[in-house]
């Protein structure tokens, strides 16, 4: 099987598993989010944001965080293992630049890892985290 077979298959199951959490665009669009659709209502923002859409954004899922000495970061090897102050189960924050904007749930297709969004962070969370 060529390469761009294999990707093609593994797009579609992707998109099939997107397809399945797959919410009516009326109800996928939370209230405190401003349409951006470019309508007359919206003032044309669309055009406006178009710009900032090709701009690069490091996206990050953490499991969890330690903190480990030196000493012991130097005796691990292939097979040591490193507990996380999350648990077993926990949903994973999902970041963007640094910043959390969700947390989810791990997904497996077709041998690959996932994640399947559960909870969206909302502004005024984000902003009351930075005030910390």
């Amino acid at each position: 099987m060529s390469e761009d077979t294999t990707q093609t298959i593994a797009e579609d199951d992707w998109a099939a598993a997107m397809a399945e959490q797959a919410i009516p665009a009326a109800a996928a669009v939370p209230a405190q989010f401003q349409d951006l659709s470019g309508s007359a209502a919206s003032g044309g923002l669309a055009k406006d944001i178009d710009f900032i859409l090709d701009i690069p954004v490091l996206l990050t899922v953490e499991l969890g965080r330690t903190k480990i000495a030196i000493k012991n970061l130097l005796q691990l090897a292939q097979g040591s293992v490193v507990e996380l102050d999350g648990l077993a189960g926990e949903p994973m924050d999902v970041l963007v630049n640094g910043c959390l904007i969700a947390q989810g749930e791990v997904v497996v297709v077709n041998d690959k890892f996932g994640v399947r969004l559960t909870d969206i962070i909302t502004p005024a969370e984000r902003i009351r985290k930075l005030n910390k």
